[in-house]
């Protein structure tokens, strides 16, 4: 009996290991949220013309994320998972030395392409190493482990660069990563590629309704989200009149939120599936609205931050349940399309959210993100509902 609990557990290290390296790429993500002002600082820019360090890296994931997926297809995962982690700590070590803000775009294009292989294999290489049946468990794992990057690695990272040089923080992210990676290669067993799909996979793909349904709403949802929280930083302390020390806090509350968003989903996900699907969207509709009211005072900044954090992590969650379940005959190339479209609603909202600071100011931010969740709420009631319905609910793989 210990013999057998004993392989449990060890079964669960590689897919902790790999939560531990989602927690890692997405701290590199969106650490420039929280040094933004410190970047554009150092290269004498504004706030606003500095957002484009987000937007280029999302835009580049999402132009990595198919061609690479379908060329690395056949590679054994194990491999091709150490070339991912090579490419992403070098390309820290040239952010963290970079002399110009163009070099800077540079380095993170080679961690915008890790990135995009990374997200279109890590889970479906979690979920074939979790135990029989524990597909929704790992899922939660790798996506707890990526929301705890909001919880420490963007806060811990903000008060790094703040005291050191935000170039400190991207060279902490390069030696973190260089631990991870030994341990990837001591925990992964050999991983042959299958069931990843090809150009064949496409049009079989994009024929799939609910598939286009699940994206069109991601990338609106992830828009509006991005419209705001890409300058929250600036928002609290312009706008909220909120310290530095308050505005950290509240990106922690935003990160540890995301964890509970992960333990919702984990515990209602097969009990209430279409709702996980609706709530979190009419939550963050709520908060885009109540934002600028609610920054003028710390209590109902952090409510805000909580129901933030929450519904973002559940919807981001839900779909890409619906994904993996819809596509269970080319997860990789789904999962790669999942990435890119992401992207392109990080990218797209740090866009739009720059040129509401540069033509409306700051505090209109939140108001107006509101228009892409209008749209997505459009989109559920009109043809949302019936095909998620239609499809089937329940996340099994």
């Amino acid at each position: 009996m210990v013999l057998d609990q004993n392989e449990k557990n060890k079964s669960w290290l590689p897919v902790i290991t790999l939560a531990i390296a989602a927690f890692i790429f997405n701290t590199t993500e969106f650490l420039p949220v929280g040094l933004l002002v410190d970047i554009a600082a150092s290269f004498n820019m504004q706030v606003a013309h500095a957002g484009q360090i987000m937007t280029v890296y999302a835009w580049a994931v999402t132009l990595f994320a198919l061609p690479f997926a379908m060329l690395f297809a056949r590679l054994e995962r194990r491999v091709l998972l150490i070339y991912v982690f090579l490419v992403f700590i070098i390309s820290h070590v040239f952010a963290a030395f970079s002399w110009s803000f163009f070099s800077l775009l540079l380095a993170r294009l080679g961690i915008a392409a890790s990135h995009a292989v990374f997200w279109a294999i890590t889970i479906p290489i979690a979920i074939r190493l979790a135990p029989s049946g524990k597909s929704a468990k790992a899922l939660s794992l790798v996506v707890t482990g990526s929301s705890l990057a909001m919880v420490l690695g963007v806060p811990i990272g903000t008060v790094i660069g703040q005291h050191f040089g935000w170039r400190f923080s991207f060279g902490i992210i390069a030696l973190s990563a260089t631990f991870t990676l030994i341990l990837l290669v001591y925990l992964l067993p050999r991983l042959p590629s299958y069931l990843s799909g090809s150009f064949s996979t496409l049009p079989s793909l994009l024929k799939r309704p609910t598939l286009i349904y699940v994206y069109i709403t991601l990338a609106l949802m992830i828009s509006a989200y991005f419209t705001t929280y890409t300058f929250i930083s600036p928002f609290l302390q312009q706008v909220g009149k909120i310290s530095s020390f308050w505005t950290v806090i509240s990106l922690f509350i935003i990160g540890i939120s995301g964890i509970l968003g992960g333990i919702l989903f984990a515990k209602k996900s097969k009990q209430y599936p279409a709702l996980l699907l609706i709530l979190p969207i009419l939550i963050l509709l709520f908060c885009a609205f109540t934002l600028h009211l609610a920054s003028h005072h710390i209590f109902s900044t952090l409510i805000i931050s909580l129901l933030w954090g929450t519904a973002i992590t559940i919807l981001a969650m839900t779909l890409q349940s619906k994904v993996l379940e819809t596509a269970h005959d080319a997860p990789d190339i789904a999962m790669a399309m999942f990435s890119g479209v992401y992207n392109i609603g990080i990218g797209s909202g740090a866009l739009f959210g720059g040129q509401i600071i540069l033509n409306f100011g700051l505090l209109y931010l939140g108001y107006l993100s509101s228009i892409f969740i209008i749209f997505a709420l459009i989109l559920y009631f009109s043809i949302g509902q019936h095909l998620w319905n239609k499809s089937g609910s329940d996340f099994s793989i």
